[in-house]
């Protein structure tokens, strides 16, 4: 084996609840990386030898962001409606429909670099694990290569043909979800990790929500998600009931549903892209982490409602707009997306974890909401 010393770290964030709590902070430290796994951390002086050595030269360090939700797989652009948004417009799900046309439309090679392109972006911005989703392609065939072509760069895949009701069953949203739950789902199951579902007004109901978990559930799949991001709903509750990892945007709850995140182990995932895109109103993340819930942070990269890969914008968001503090907004970005994935080998350095690790060209971590929109990745390991 052939390891690898990172020293010179003038503050390194562990998220190792063993060291501290959240962030669990060292500074002056080291890590010992042997064949992609940390195998020491601790203080630069108590360092052990090793094969190399890379100088941090007293930057942060950080674990690499975990993007716990994520649409890459898509063709098209949507930009015109970005622009409406910002003069007035309020944002609905049915554009969803028509990157689905351009999607299907669209050739698996050129699927296949486009995302390619994205997971690039995001790696770049010190991305090291990302959640794809399918969802515009919403026919068997389409969702099925849809995850064919997920699959080719992360294993956290999901199957969300349940994204919309696509315009050929909009005189039949109940064949469509037999669709969903039958044929599509027995195509999609084997190259699936996660079922998702968008349980909010102009997508599907509770009880459409319900049979399409379960059936997704029943195949092995865990169950994610979106709700709550156009208005109230019923779907929050029901994912801490089905013991989803995650329910994802969470724009709108009620006191029931707060207290069903904080007495569950669901994560509450926000996605603060969205709302800086089409102008509606911020989670109250910080209800959220009072009332104990576990928050989890995502970029939500796709051609609609959000079209960033960046990690560290969502993490500016987050700080300046939802009131979380810089050290709450790096662990959800980090170990809250890890726990959104279930999760336990990513989001904090340890001895025995992947060796995902960021080196921000900063002092502090405090410099991803301090200075916004400012290149700071240095080197992404």
């Amino acid at each position: 084996m052939t390891s690898t010393l990172i020293e010179g770290i003038g503050l390194l964030v562990t998220n190792d609840p063993e060291i501290g709590p959240l962030t669990a902070e060292l500074n002056n430290a080291a890590v010992v990386v042997e064949d992609g796994l940390i195998s020491w951390v601790g203080e630069s002086s108590a360092a052990p030898d090793a094969d190399s050595r890379i100088d941090a030269e007293g930057r942060c360090v950080i674990p690499g962001f975990v993007d716990s939700h994520s649409h890459l797989v898509f063709a098209g652009d949507r930009s015109d409606e970005f622009e409406a948004h910002m003069t007035g417009q309020k944002y609905a799900a049915g554009g969803i429909r028509r990157t689905v046309g351009l999607t299907r439309a669209a050739s698996d090679a050129d699927l296949a670099a486009n995302t390619a392109h994205l997971v690039a972006e995001m790696r770049a911005q010190g991305t090291t694990t990302v959640e794809i989703k399918s969802g515009y392609g919403l026919s068997t065939i389409d969702e099925s290569r849809s995850l064919a072509i997920a699959g080719q760069f992360t294993d956290e895949t999901t199957y969300l043909g349940a994204h919309v009701v696509p315009e050929e069953f909009s005189d039949d949203p109940a064949g469509y979800v037999e669709l969903v739950t039958g044929e599509m789902l027995d195509a999609c199951a084997p190259r699936a990790r996660w079922i998702d579902v968008f349980c909010d007004d102009g997508a599907f109901d509770i009880d459409q929500a319900r049979t399409i978990l379960e059936a997704g559930q029943a195949r092995g799949l865990g169950a994610r998600m979106h709700a709550g991001q156009l208005g109230p709903s019923e779907g929050v509750k029901l994912a801490v009931e089905l013991g989803a990892a995650s329910v994802d945007h969470c724009t709108f709850l009620g006191d029931d549903d707060v207290d069903a995140l904080a007495s569950g182990s669901t994560v509450a995932t926000v996605l603060p892209g969205v709302e800086f895109s089409t102008r509606q109103p911020y989670p109250d993340a910080r209800r959220l982490i009072d009332a104990g819930a576990t928050l989890a942070i995502a970029s939500d990269c796709n051609p609609g409602s959000c079209f960033t890969s960046s990690m560290p914008f969502c993490i500016a968001l987050a700080v300046r707009e939802m009131h979380l503090s810089p050290a709450e907004a790096v662990w959800a970005a980090t170990a809250g997306g890890a726990k959104a994935l279930w999760r336990d080998d990513v989001g904090v350095v340890a001895v025995g974890k992947k060796a995902d690790l960021v080196i921000l060209d900063a002092p502090s971590y405090v410099h991803l909401a301090y200075r916004p929109g400012v290149p700071l990745i240095h080197r992404v390991i």
